[in-house]
């Protein structure tokens, strides 16, 4: 059996649509309202959108029903699905602990309420009945104050058990007006001993070469290859390695054929820089990981030397992995049980240097 770690995986869209609707029909939600058949809710919720701003609205109708409450059913039925149909056998789930707390609540009683969803999702994401391994990335967000996101940072910090690094969320093309404030807080992540990763290079607007030397993985990063391949020599000496998520590309329209893509894999592959496959969404995209290693070499994009690679380079880069390398066989041959759920992994794991 073929076994598959996902490094980019967003909490807020990783609910399959069956999933969500029957949690919105349950609570008399106004989107039910609106789409009273599952059909025209699941095109709703899956078509493809123009822009990445357009897509990333969808975040945040998700992100307003993922309350502390409703957080355990989606978590559990996420892993579910993770260990059934994807061999998943690691995780790792990123978002904004921010946007799950009560809207109505004031700025500093938002922050003080973030560690309690921590907990909930650190809780609720370890399973004996599907014994992954995950760890949580931490996003700050490109419409949060300052405080707010320096609050993540620090929460990172505290919560080691739970998490094993940071990102930036809501779009790399608004950095631009809050560059050296990402810098800044980068550079106090690292301080603090967390791993880094950053949505970055995954628009035109998004190539910001200031936040390159804070990360330790590049989200998304497939500008690199097409239109600053000179970057890739760079990345490959400190083994940054790309988070790459072939279906977004689609849903987002940034690329428009699926053979744009073999471009991209080509020029890492002959620069040596690391690439992990990940579905990003994959409950907006209706995708799962096996499918998207597929779907690649269906293309022709990668042959199945690469596809290993990929494999490997995802378990290699992974955060909180307890080996830094593929397993060889199934995992419960090299974990027991009570081990992988118990998290032995130590989160404050680097890139291999």
């Amino acid at each position: 059996m073929a076994l598959y770690a996902d490094l980019h995986r967003h909490l807020g869209g990783s609910v399959v649509p069956r999933i969500l609707w029957r949690y919105l029909q349950r609570h008399d939600s106004d989107l039910v309202q609106r789409f009273p058949d599952y059909p025209e809710f699941e095109d709703f919720y899956t078509r493809p959108r123009n822009t990445l701003d357009e897509y990333l609205e969808l975040h945040t109708l998700v992100e307003s029903v993922q309350t502390a409450e409703a957080l355990p059913y989606f978590i559990y039925r996420l892993m579910r699905g993770a260990y059934i149909f994807e061999n998943l056998a690691y995780l790792e789930l990123r978002y904004t602990p921010y946007l799950r707390t009560p809207a109505h609540l004031s700025q500093t009683q938002r922050i003080d309420l973030m560690a309690e969803i921590v907990e909930i999702v650190g809780k609720a994401s370890r399973l004996n009945e599907y014994p992954i391994v995950t760890s949580q990335i931490l996003c700050m967000h490109t419409k949060l104050p300052y405080e707010v996101n320096r609050a993540i940072v620090e929460m990172a910090a505290q919560f080691r058990d739970y998490v094993c690094g940071i990102d930036v969320a809501g779009g790399d093309n608004h950095y631009a007006e809050r560059l050296d404030e990402f810098v800044e807080l980068y550079a106090h992540a690292r301080s603090l001993g967390l791993n880094t990763t950053g949505h970055l290079y995954e628009t035109r607007e998004g190539c910001h070469p200031e936040l390159l030397p804070y990360l330790m993985r590049i989200g998304h990063g497939i500008q690199i290859p097409i239109h600053y391949p000179q970057l890739l020599k760079q990345l490959a000496d400190q083994h940054q390695c790309l988070e790459m998520c072939p279906t977004t590309y689609f849903k987002t329209g940034t690329l428009e054929d699926m053979n744009q893509l073999k471009l991209v894999f080509d020029r890492c592959f002959e620069a040596g820089v690391d690439i992990a496959i990940c579905t990003d969404n994959a409950g907006l995209h209706n995708v799962r990981l096996p499918f998207e290693y597929e779907n690649l070499l269906t293309y022709d994009i990668i042959g199945f030397k690469e596809l290993q690679a990929c494999q490997d380079a995802a378990f290699r880069h992974a955060f909180a992995w307890p080996y830094g390398q593929r397993p060889a066989s199934l995992l419960t041959d090299l974990l027991k049980p009570d081990e992988m759920n118990g998290q032995a992994a130590n989160p404050a794991i680097a890139v291999p240097s």
